[in-house]
């Protein structure tokens, strides 16, 4: 019995142990994840956050540049009208003194043929620049611009060579052979001093650790403010790929690199600008950020999901522990005998039908039944009889094999079932389950004139019916038959 107890214990436990792990598990990742997705999305709060700020300051100096810079666009128009003036006079650039050109009028003087090659400049260092070679987005625009006859000027953008940031207008001669390109120094004006957005990227990479770097890329993928030439403002490939997709599409990319030999996290985001109608009317801002804050945070969260799961673990299993010793012992009693520890008649049914109705072969169905029984209560007394009942318990599970079932019905009641079976190892079992129950009990059961035996009814499934009912009926015959015949015999139903 006790060891009857123990496994059913044990079962509990185990079952009780393992649901309170996966829900404690669950409970704890549940929570981890939430921690995780939060810390992500803190993240790119700051992200956008900083993408806004760029923004800002973006759109305040266009702003500044719409209102209070128009005059720059007047200057320039008059001063390319000028010099398509003098080309009419003088169509041989040869002949033009851009070092005095420029001491008149304070810009830049390009000269661009119709291959998009800056042919004379002011600038000597920019003479022999073929855009279709470096930027063929732009031979596209002025093959456009030389053939409307009208004048243009773009936004904010940046010298190549220098990485000057400069206003550039464009007219074309009248016989469109050529288009004078003008370009105006920004950062010496009060309006880019007092609106530098170049000093807010700044301020804000200083300010926080885990931003690497910030650009304000041009439709050619160059960082504004920075000179073009230098081969590390050079997009790599995958740099250059996201670039051209966010362009592209207007669409946000981002994708994981090496920055400085460390991982980093490349930002992309489409800029328009709301007072820009030239070339320089889109941009890209990019942004380098890396995030060990995120992952030490994460870290964290992982040590601290660990230490919470092994805390919760060692209390659920404490707790289920505690509550299958409470819960046990009033289970294993609702279906085992108090007495014997065998299954009881609660159990017998349900094992009863589970058993015929899984098993292909022959389920023999024993009820055993003491003779004598009473007379050990009534001259012995209720604690011989008990200690009988136990003692015939013993015997009949001492003969059953691994697979059978012993059972108490009540009383002096019991049953064996023999799932998988023959008649002959039936016969075989009864004849055991006599002997030994009669050589067991002679020897500690003294009654004058009187022995206790055992009689034994036997059906058999499908033999004798299909059905429990049928099966109990035939047996309960069998075991009358047996006690009508002399008792401690056993006797098969017909």
């Amino acid at each position: 019995m006790q060891k009857l107890k123990f496994h059913f214990g044990i079962k509990l436990t185990i079952t009780m142990i393992v649901f309170a792990v996966v829900i404690s598990f669950t409970i704890a990742t549940s929570d981890h994840l939430r921690l995780k997705n939060q810390a992500v999305s803190n993240k790119m709060d700051h992200v956008k956050q900083d993408e806004m700020m760029v923004t800002y300051a973006l759109d305040t100096i266009e702003k500044a540049y719409t209102v209070f810079g128009d005059n720059i666009a007047v200057q320039m128009k008059e001063n390319s009208v000028f010099l398509l003036d003098l080309y009419e006079k003088t169509p041989n650039f040869d002949e033009w003194d851009f070092a005095a050109l420029k001491q008149l009028m304070p810009v830049d003087i390009y000269i661009i043929n119709s291959e998009n090659v800056i042919t004379h400049s002011s600038l000597e260092n920019d003479v022999g620049m073929d855009f279709s070679k470096c930027c063929q987005k732009l031979a596209k625009t002025l093959d456009e611009r030389r053939e409307s006859e009208e004048f243009f000027h773009d936004g904010i953008d940046i010298e190549q060579s220098t990485g000057v940031i400069k206003k550039y207008s464009y007219m074309p001669t009248a016989d469109k052979k050529y288009i004078i390109q003008l370009g105006y120094s920004l950062q010496d004006g009060d309006i880019f001093r007092k609106f530098n957005f170049l000093d807010t990227i700044d301020e804000l990479v200083q300010k926080n650790p885990s931003l690497n770097e910030i650009n304000v890329l041009n439709i050619g993928g160059i960082p504004i403010g920075q000179p073009a030439n230098q081969p590390d403002q050079k997009l790599s490939e995958e740099r250059r790929k996201a670039f051209d997709q966010t362009l592209k599409t207007g669409k946000t990319t981002e994708f994981r690199g090496i920055w400085n030999n460390e991982p980093a996290i490349y930002h992309y985001v489409h800029y328009i600008s709301e007072y820009d109608e030239g070339t320089t009317k889109d941009k890209v801002l990019e942004i380098i950020y890396n995030d060990k804050d995120l992952q030490s945070i994460l870290s964290k969260n992982k040590k601290t999901f660990i230490i919470q799961l092994i805390f919760i673990s060692v209390i659920t299993v404490f707790l289920s522990f505690i509550i299958s010793k409470w819960v046990s012992r009033p289970m294993h009693l609702a279906f085992h005998d108090s007495l014997t520890g065998l299954k009881n008649r609660a159990a017998f049914d349900e094992l009863l039908q589970t058993t015929i109705a899984k098993e292909k072969g022959i389920t023999a169905l024993l009820m055993i039944d003491l003779d004598n029984f009473k007379l050990v209560n009534d001259y012995l007394g209720h604690d011989k009889g008990d200690h009988l009942l136990k003692c015939v318990a013993q015997c009949i599970c001492s003969v059953a094999r691994k697979n059978d079932i012993t059972i108490r019905l009540g009383g002096d009641e019991f049953v064996l079932l023999m799932p998988g079976t023959s008649k002959e190892e039936v016969e075989l079992t009864a004849n055991l389950i006599i002997k030994t129950i009669v050589e067991s009990t002679s020897q500690e059961i003294q009654l004058e004139g009187e022995k206790v035996t055992v009689s034994i009814g036997i059906s058999l499934f499908p033999v004798h019916g299909d059905d429990p009912e049928s099966l109990c009926k035939k047996a309960d015959m069998a075991l009358y038959v047996s006690k009508e015949k002399g008792k401690n015999q056993y006797t098969f139903s017909e």
